[in-house]
């Protein structure tokens, strides 16, 4: 489904944040990149959304290479980044102009229920809490049905509880038509809960330094002494300086 080949990426400043990067993700598998901060994960992330060119390296979408962005791939940035004079419901529909005004409607009203925000239709995100908030970013990259959905730190501003709420909550969301996600997290618990594989970025610049599959069954527990091993595979993956930033 995506193909990312032999990617880098160097700035005009002359640093270089990737160096060959080679990534293949299947349809429906999530797909998490940890790493310590500067390490490209974000970069490459860009790079997918064709919000960035690469240096050198191509990345493919359903075989077809990306030359800038997508219909087919939805992004969620830290921020939910909501126009805050347009209701809940006016911001997910904002992006379907192009569609007839009854397709506009049943998709909005589809992916509104599905992230439980219908009661919250004609608020406005000044009335909203912060987890709510990112609901509606979440709603407004589905309801253009990406077959790719990126994620950058979606929940990196929440509190823990919060945080562990929507991470339970963006699964039960991808169970329905199980778009093929792929996430940029710090947090090692989060990319354990979420992720079928996990890929440790590391060094300046950033390549991949192992692949790890994650052979739990959902809902995952974070107590489990299952869970708690392949945490410390992963801490054992990164270099200190990662290990400290996590």
């Amino acid at each position: 489904m995506l193909r990312i080949e032999h990617i880098s990426k160097q700035f005009d400043s002359g640093t270089t944040a990737l160096a060959d990067v080679s990534l293949r993700v299947q349809p429906a598998e999530i797909v998490a990149l940890v790493g310590a901060s500067g390490c490209g994960k974000s970069t490459l992330l860009r790079i997918v959304a064709g919000l960035d060119a690469p240096s050198a390296g191509r990345v493919f979408i359903n075989d077809e290479p990306l030359a800038g962005p997508n219909a087919a791939v939805g992004v969620v940035f830290q921020e939910p980044r909501l126009m805050p004079w347009l209701t809940v419901r006016e911001n997910v529909r904002f992006g379907l102009a192009d569609l007839a005004q009854a397709e506009q409607n049943a998709r909005t009203d589809a992916v509104l229920e599905r992230v439980g925000l219908t009661n919250f239709a004609q608020a406005v995100p000044r009335q909203l809490s912060g987890g709510m908030a990112q609901r509606v970013a979440i709603a407004r990259a589905l309801v253009a049905q990406p077959a790719l959905l990126l994620l950058d730190e979606p929940f990196s501003a929440l509190d823990p509880f919060t945080k562990m709420d929507l991470q339970e909550h963006l699964l039960h969301i991808w169970a329905y038509d199980r778009p093929t996600l792929l996430l940029v997290t710090h947090d090692l618990e989060e990319a354990l809960v979420l992720a079928d594989r996990i890929v440790v970025l590391r060094g300046h610049p950033g390549h991949i330094h192992e692949m790890v599959r994650v052979e739990l069954p959902r809902p995952r527990r974070r107590t489990d002494a299952v869970f708690q091993a392949y945490k410390q595979r992963l801490l054992d993956a990164l270099d200190v300086r990662a290990a400290v930033a996590v």
